[in-house]
This record gives C-alpha cells, sequence and structure tokens, in this order.
C-alpha cells in the first residue's frame, strides 16, 4: 500500500506527516470472552488458533450497486492440524446463515458463534474435526457496502453532464476482507482464491485473475467466473464492479497490462499503461523470478484512501496517482505516477509473492517497496532523475524518529488500529533509508544476489526480519564472514537513530555515538548502541573511506593533516553528524568558497544536519544560519527545498504567535536569501524535472511572499488566463503560482471553483484545490473545509489535504483547529483509527504551534476523548512531544535569531552605503 503522496508544497508544510498510535496490548481478552447470543465464546486470543488451515476459497459475490449491499456464498477448504470441534475465523459487519459443514460423510449444520471483539466467528461442529483430514466448510453471508474506504465499498464519480454514477471497489489490507466475506484474515493463512461475482449487464466485473467465463443467470443478471489465484494472503483479494474503459498493451514477457479508468478520463491513462509495462519487465528481469500471473490491471478509483495498492494482478490507486495528461500534468506529477506504480508492481514480488509473518514486520513489504521505486526509476526513466529525491524520504523518517514516541521498525502489534499505525514513515521511509544504507556497505552487485536468493527461497512463504539477513549474508563474498544480521538488527530492533561526533585533532579522527532525540529528559537516550557503517570523505582525498563504528566511542588515523572532513558520504547512512570543536566553521568556509566540492546531496545532508543540532542544542543558531547564507549560491533542487524545509518552519511558528515584526524580518531574509535564484527562473516548462520542480516550487515560494516581480507577472497570467474561460494555455510549472494569486479576490476564487468542479482533469483539480485553500478569504476556507467533509463539490479523500492546508494558512489555522474538534468523530468513522490519514491530520493541524497555552488546548481536546475514539494514537503523543519540542526551541532561540537578523541588517545597510 502506498502512502498517500502529498501535493503540499514545502512552504505550506513545516514538518512532515508522521506516523500513528499504540493502544496497551490487547491480544488476551481480559475476561473470558462472551458471544452476541451470551453463551462462552470457545476462543480468547486476537490471533487465530493455528490447529486449521485454509486451503481455498470459493467465493461467491453479488453486490446490488442500487440497494448499496451485497450477499455472497463461501466455501473453504480446510487442513486440519490438531483434533478440535471448533473452527475460529474473522467476520465483521455482516449476517452468517446456513454454516455447513461438508464432510465425505455428507454435510452438517455448524453452530454459528460470534464475538465482534475480536471480529471473530466460531463454528461449532457436532463431531470432532480429526488432524491431517481435509474438510469443507459453506457459510452464507449478507452486509452493506461499506461507505468508508475499507472492506467491499461503494465509490461514485460525476459525468460532465453532472450525472452520478455507482461503482463497488475493494481495500482490504491491513484486516478488512473480514468485512467483504468470512476468511481467515491473517497474511501467513495463505490460500487459493477461485473468484466469482453476479452482475448486471451495464457493469464490468474485474479481479486479481483473467475472466475464464460469463454465465447468464435469470433474471437478466451475469456470473462472472475467474481463474483461481496463486497461493497468497486475503489481504491481497481484490475485486471491482463498475463501468470502467480499460487500454492494454503486452509486456516483452507476454503479461498483459491494462489500465481501467471512469470513461470521461481513460484517455488520461497511456503514461501510466507505458510505465506499467516498462517497470513490470524491469522487476521480472531484475528479480530473476517471472511475475506468475498471465496479467495486471491498474485500476484508477474515484475515491481512494491511501495512495495505491497491491492486490496481486489488480492493483488499484488513486485518480491522481494513475492518470497523467501530457499538457496538464506537471513534471512532479509525472515522476509521482512513476513512483506509485513502481511501488505497486515491486510489491508483487516483496509482500505479494513473499509475505511478513505478521504485521510487526510490515517494513519488510513497505520499506522494500519504497526503495525499490528508487532503483526501478532510476533504471526505466533516467530523465526523471528520481535520486535527487530519495534523500527527502530519510528526512521524513528522522523527523518522527527523533521524538521518544517513535517506535523500532519491527515493533510488536496486535490490535487492527496498532497494526494500522505500522503504514507510517518508519516502516515506509526509515524501511527504505536503512536499506539503501546496506545496499551502499555491502555493494549493489552482493545485495541484488541477496534479495533474489530472499524471493526465490521464499516464494508463497511468509518470512521473518531474520530470514532476509540470512539471505544477505553472503560467506563468498569476504574472508571473513560478515555478520549482517548483528549489524541490521540494530537498526531494526530498537528505536531511533544515531548522531555521531566528529571531532579532528591533528591526524586523529575521534568518534562518539548517542541517540538523537528531541527531549529534556537526558536520561532517555542512553542504552542505545548502533553498528555504523561510516563513510566519510577529506579535503585531501575524494575517495570514499569506510569503517563500521560498533562501539560508544572510537579513533580513526588519517594518513595527513586535512582541511575538512565530511562524514556519511550522499547520506547514503541514517545517522546525523555532529563536527565538534571547529568542525562546523571549516565546514562553512568550504561551503562559502567551494560548495561544489561536495555533492548536492551531501549539501543538504550538512543543512539538514546542522538546523536538527540547534534542535538538541549542540550547535548554536547563528552557526546554522552562517551555514545558511552559502545558500544565495545553491542550485540543485534537494539542498535549495532542504534550505526551505529547515528555514521556513521558523516563520511558520511565529504565524501563530504574535510577533509580526520578526516574522517580517524572517520572511524578508529567506526571499532575500533565494532572489538571485527566483529572478532567474523562467516563466516555461523548459529543464530537466528537477529544474522544473524546482521552478515550480521557488516561483509558489516568491508569490506567496508577495515578491513584487513574480506578484506582478503572475497577475498578468492570471488574468489573462481567466478572459480566456480558462482556455489559454499556462506553463504547467507557473500554474500553481499563478492560481495561489488568483485565489487572493473572492471573483478569482470563485472562477478557480468553477473550473475545479467542470474539470476532468485530476492533477490540475489538485493544483486548483492546493491554491485555493492558501487563499485568505477566511470564509472561502471554511465553505471548503464544509465541502469536503459532504463530499458533493470536493471529494471527502481530499478533505485530510484541505484541513492540513488550511492549518497552515496563517487566516485559517484557527478555522481549521475548531473544524477538526468539531468532526473528529465523523473523521474516525471515515478514515478509520490509526490509518496514517489519521494522525496526518492529527499532526498536520497542531504542529506548528509553540506555546503552552495552545498546547494546554490540543491536551485537553484529545485527553477528552475515549479510546474507541483514538484516545490512544501513538499521533497524539507525537503531536503533545512536537508542540513541546517548538516550544524549547522558540524559548531558546527567538532572541538569537533576533539578534542575528538585527546584525544582518546592520552589515548589509552598511555595505549599501
Amino acid at each position: 500500500m502506498l502512502e498517500t503522496p502529498l501535493l503540499l508544497l514545502l512552504l505550506f508544510l513545516p514538518f512532515p506527516p508522521s506516523s500513528g498510535a499504540q493502544l496497551p496490548n490487547q491480544g488476551q481478552a481480559k475476561d473470558p470472552p462472551i458471544a452476541t447470543n451470551g453463551q462462552p465464546f470457545p476462543w480468547g486470543s486476537m490471533r487465530l488458533p493455528k490447529t486449521i488451515f485454509p486451503l481455498h476459497y470459493d467465493l461467491n459475490i453479488h453486490p446490488n450497486l442500487t440497494t448499496l449491499d451485497f450477499t455472497g456464498v463461501v466455501r473453504i477448504e480446510l487442513d486440519v492440524l490438531e483434533d478440535t470441534g471448533v473452527i475460529v475465523l474473522h467476520a465483521k459487519q455482516m449476517q452468517i446463515s446456513g454454516a455447513l459443514l461438508l464432510a465425505p460423510e455428507g454435510a452438517r449444520p455448524l453452530r454459528v458463534l460470534e464475538y465482534p471483539r475480536f471480529h471473530q466467528l466460531a463454528l461449532l461442529s457436532d463431531s470432532v474435526l480429526t488432524k491431517g483430514r481435509k474438510y469443507e466448510v459453506q457459510l452464507e453471508f449478507a452486509a452493506n457496502l461499506s461507505d468508508s474506504y475499507h472492506g467491499f465499498y461503494k465509490s461514485s464519480y460525476r459525468t460532465s453532464s453532472g450525472e452520478v454514477r455507482i461503482l463497488a471497489s475493494t481495500q482490504f489490507e491491513a484486516t478488512f476482507a473480514r468485512g467483504a466475506f468470512p476468511c481467515f484474515d491473517e497474511p501467513a493463512f495463505k490460500a487459493n482464491f477461485t473468484i466469482r461475482l453476479i452482475r448486471e449487464p451495464r457493469y464490468i466485473a474485474i479481479s486479481n485473475m483473467p475472466k475464464v467465463k460469463t454465465v447468464e443467470l435469470p433474471g437478466g443478471l451475469l456470473e462472472d467466473h475467474f481463474g483461481a489465484t496463486v497461493k497468497m494472503s486475503t489481504y491481497l483479494v481484490a475485486y471491482i464492479v463498475s463501468d470502467f474503459l480499460s487500454v492494454s498493451k503486452t509486456t516483452q514477457h507476454g503479461i498483459k497490462i491494462s489500465i481501467y479508468a471512469v470513461p470521461e478520463k481513460i484517455d488520461q491513462t497511456a503514461f501510466a499503461l507505458d510505465a506499467a509495462v516498462k517497470l513490470l519487465d524491469f522487476y521480472d528481469d531484475y528479480f530473476d523470478i517471472p511475475y506468475p500471473l498471465p496479467k495486471q490491471d491498474l485500476a484508477a478509483i474515484p475515491d481512494f484512501q491511501s495512495g495505491a495498492m497491491e492486490n496481486w494482478g489488480l492493483t488499484t490507486y488513486r485518480e491522481t496517482g494513475l492518470l497523467f495528461d501530457a499538457d496538464k500534468s506537471s513534471a512532479s506529477d509525472k515522476l509521482g505516477i512513476t513512483k506509485v506504480i513502481a511501488h505497486e508492481l515491486a510489491h508483487q514480488w516483496f509482500g505479494n509473492l513473499v509475505t511478513m509473518e505478521w504485521w510487526n514486520d510490515l517494513w519488510l513489504n513497505e520499506g522494500f517497496a519504497k526503495f525499490m521505486e528508487f532503483i526501478s526509476v532510476d533504471a526505466t526513466y533516467p530523465e526523471l532523475h528520481v535520486d535527487d529525491f530519495f534523500l527527502g524520504k530519510c528526512f521524513e523518517a528522522m523527523e518522527v524518529d527523533s521524538l521518544s514516541s517513535s517506535h523500532p521498525v519491527s515493533t510488536p502489534v496486535e490490535n487492527p488500529m496498532q497494526i494500522q499505525e505500522m503504514f507510517d514513515d518508519v516502516s515506509y521511509d526509515k524501511g527504505a533509508c536503512i536499506l539503501n544504507m546496506l545496499r551502499d556497505f555491502l555493494t549493489p552487485e552482493a545485495f541484488e544476489i541477496g534479495i533474489i536468493k530472499y524471493l526465490k527461497r521464499y516464494s508463497y512463504q511468509n518470512t521473518v526480519n531474520s530470514h532476509l539477513w540470512e539471505s544477505l549474508t553472503d560467506k563468498w563474498y569476504s574472508g571473513d564472514e560478515l555478520d549482517v544480521r548483528a549489524i541490521m538488527d540494530t537498526w531494526t530492533l530498537q528505536e531511533g537513530f544515531p548522531l555521531v561526533t566528529v571531532e579532528v585533532r591533528g591526524r586523529e579522527v575521534r568518534l562518539s555515538q548517542e541517540r538523537y532525540l528531541k527531549t529534556d529528559d537526558p536520561s532517555l537516550t542512553e542504552g542505545f548502541l548502533w553498528q555504523i557503517p561510516l563513510t566519510y570523505v577529506t579535503s585531501a582525498s575524494n575517495t570514499l573511506h569506510r569503517f563500521l563504528l560498533k562501539t560508544k566511542t572510537d579513533v580513526l588515523h588519517l594518513p595527513e593533516e586535512v582541511d575538512w572532513v565530511k562524514f556519511n558520504v550522499d547520506m547514503s547512512g541514517y545517522y546525523m553528524v555532529h563536527y565538534a570543536g571547529e568542525g562546523w566553521n571549516s565546514v562553512i568556509r568550504l561551503l562559502q568558497h567551494n560548495h561544489t566540492a561536495l555533492t548536492s546531496n551531501d549539501r543538504a545532508s550538512l543543512i539538514h544536519n546542522v538546523f536538527q543540532l540547534v534542535s538538541v542544542g549542540k550547535v548554536r543558531l547563528d552557526t546554522a544560519l552562517e551555514l545558511s547564507l552559502y545558500l544565495s549560491r545553491e542550485t540543485e533542487v534537494m539542498a535549495v527545498t532542504q534550505g526551505f524545509g529547515e528555514l521556513v518552519p521558523l516563520y511558520k511558528l511565529m504565524e501563530k504567535r504574535d510577533m509580526a515584526a520578526l516574522e517580517n524580518q524572517m520572511k524578508g531574509f529567506i526571499v532575500d536569501l533565494f532572489r538571485g535564484l527566483i529572478d532567474r527562473q523562467e516563466w516555461t516548462d523548459s529543464g530537466s524535472v528537477s529544474e522544473r520542480v524546482l521552478r515550480s516550487y521557488l516561483l509558489v515560494f516568491a508569490c506567496v511572499r508577495n515578491y513584487a516581480p513574480c506578484v506582478t507577472k503572475a497577475t498578468q497570467l492570471f488574468n489573462k488566463w481567466k478572459d480566456s474561460d480558462g482556455n489559454m494555455s499556462l506553463p504547467v510549472d507557473v500554474t500553481m503560482a499563478v492560481f495561489v494569486i488568483g485565489a487572493r479576490t473572492p471573483e478569482g476564487w470563485d472562477f478557480l471553483l468553477e473550473k475545479y468542479r467542470s474539470s476532468m482533469q485530476m492533477s490540475l483539480k489538485s493544483r486548483l484545490k492546493s491554491a485555493m485553500a492558501v487563499s485568505p478569504l477566511q470564509d472561502k476556507l471554511k465553505w471548503m473545509m464544509e465541502q469536503s467533509l459532504t463530499g458533493e463539490v470536493m471529494k471527502t479523500q481530499d478533505l485530510p489535504d484541505v484541513v492540513v492546508y488550511v492549518s497552515k494558512n496563517p487566516r485559517g489555522y484557527k478555522l481549521a483547529w475548531d473544524f477538526f474538534r468539531a468532526n473528529w468523530h465523523t473523521f474516525v468513522k471515515k478514515f478509520d483509527l490509526g490509518s496514517s490519514t489519521m494522525s496526518y491530520m492529527v499532526t498536520g493541524v497542531t504542529n506548528q504551534y509553540s506555546t503552552r497555552e495552545m498546547l494546554d488546548e490540543v491536551r485537553s481536546f484529545f485527553g477528552s476523548l475515549t479510546e474507541e475514539m483514538g484516545s490512544e494514537m501513538r499521533c497524539i503523543k507525537q503531536t503533545y512531544e512536537s508542540i513541546e519540542d517548538n516550544i524549547r526551541w522558540m524559548d531558546a532561540n527567538l532572541p538569537l535569531l533576533q539578534a542575528w537578523l538585527h546584525r544582518r541588517s546592520n552589515k548589509l545597510s552598511h555595505e549599501d552605503l
């Protein structure tokens, strides 16, 4: 599954969205469990017993898109591993009838008990099911189509003529297959599935496997029969009944690829079709394991909560994650869509073919898929320069991982909320960053050999962490065998990451490590030790040197004295570096006089590290600000955006406090710092993807900050575009800046809304939506949030983005906080406890507060919630910690910032004289 790609520009988003929460361990029922009919329920654990394994499901489903409900029959072939009289499996919010045991002796009814707290059914047999024998159970069931975004749910879209059309689609990861049919809904219960869907002739049905035949039923209905799947987990089952159209191509390996979308958007599928063909071929070769199904469908679903889902043979996407219009989509849209497809197709091997044993090791799925996005897109679309953006993932992970509420990559989870919470920046981004570090350490060749070995050895099975490390430990590669497991356990079994302090004294380099943690309680950093694959270059040698730091402190000896040293080359390691003594001064001198002596990744990591070290009191704010001055000569996307990422949050905190003078000084400083680069931007779509992403970013920033040349140009373009009734072709890279300026007047805002309502073009709609949310017009902002809640004009799937955008808006944050509190119960029902959507909203709405009054207000709201309403979510603890960190930062650094900006303006005015 892919988390929603955030179109939110960094200038509105000081800290990346983070993760979710932890309930106390509720794996066991406290009291003996009682079924809904008052009888004792024969099983007391949240995890299913291991006495019975499903082998095969025959699933027959009949959705009714008029009455918005469905009926079904499932037959499950069972393998009995121990004598038992009870079959325990999952079902959630459905009526069960007609439970039968089909044994060689004939059919016998089974008694059914339900225990909704654990979503469990117990089927009681009056005779023992004997070890080693095969049985079948049959259950009839009925339920409503879900009106959330998971299970078997209802989606709808509006045609250009205004007609609303309905479809039904599935989203089963992590624990929602049980809401669509009774099943053994844990990843280790792999089985084969044979699916049949009943539909009206005006719809089509698709599922994981190709359709084998269609049978006409009485009453004009049709029943589509699909081929049996390979052995797989329940969360990967998928089926859709809709009126979609499709386009298809065949890969070099003979796999049929089809893209499905609503009829009026089928002309936006060509790019995704080509990308899917290229990427599936790449993986087929890279993993040296043929894709095992005859087809791969990619479907764009009008209502979709996350970014995309890897169902085997039928991957599903948000429309923005799949649909591309060559004239209206931007460079970053193309990069985003390619990465989403790359992520889901990587899962066809990592996750689908080889699956984690349990959700505690979700990172084996998600960290790998996130990591493979970069490997595969770099190989298939080198012109997209995907590597320019990898570092950002590691910075995002560190943001969450620097709080004491973080969790190890591999961490115990029991209940559905905890499982949902695993889908966070730690599982995805930290997972990808530590794999990248390991690949760099082992060499790409050894790493590839190891993961192919892992995939071949565990195909159609389930794995734990250690299986991966064993596959990557290769005795042939070095005389003394590297203990990959010992190294990697320090990165996956403990939370957080190390800060390495480097002090150069002559030829001696003193090293020490500690946990980097934003806290005022130093005891929380004790007891952590990592095995860190250090890399470094020096002024005397740009050869990459390596050193594995296994102890708290160590000493390196250089062959000669040097002017500077840079550790964590290209930031391929998941750790920060502090240059003690004169270290930072020598780095600043290097950046001032010859910044291209270091790679752009190295420069971005220095900007990130130095500002993060201010937060924990290791470096003075003046030092970080002095380092940032070199940015006036920076041109590379990652270093520039990281500069913004560290400087913009400082004034975003001030916007929510009464300190206009300092806030405006800070804004002036940033505009001044990047003025040269902003002035050099052409208002066209020329250049590489990275240059185009940077252009779009800089122009929006300049317009939001009222930089006069930008505002004038954008205003002219907006008026021309509006006079042409939106038909004039604007360069895609500048549209966001133009819309942001247009949204400042009521007439301009209304015009953007009119275009939003009528457009069928997904990436244009998302830019219009973002621009409207940056407007200073409070009544419009309020209307926009209310509209996304009702879902008529703006889809409710976009509500989280809208609320977070408005909360970043200095004219909107109070409205967003009130709206957020007033509608909390609705959010929980719609988006589900523990989901990354909920934590994105919780942190996004609150993480720019920096006063004790607001901390009290935030605490009093979340403190009033019950556990069922999310009081135990991890993101709430993260929010408290983030605000506390902001308060500490402001207390410690505001006077320093004021003094530094004052000195700088005096210095500049003297230079002007």
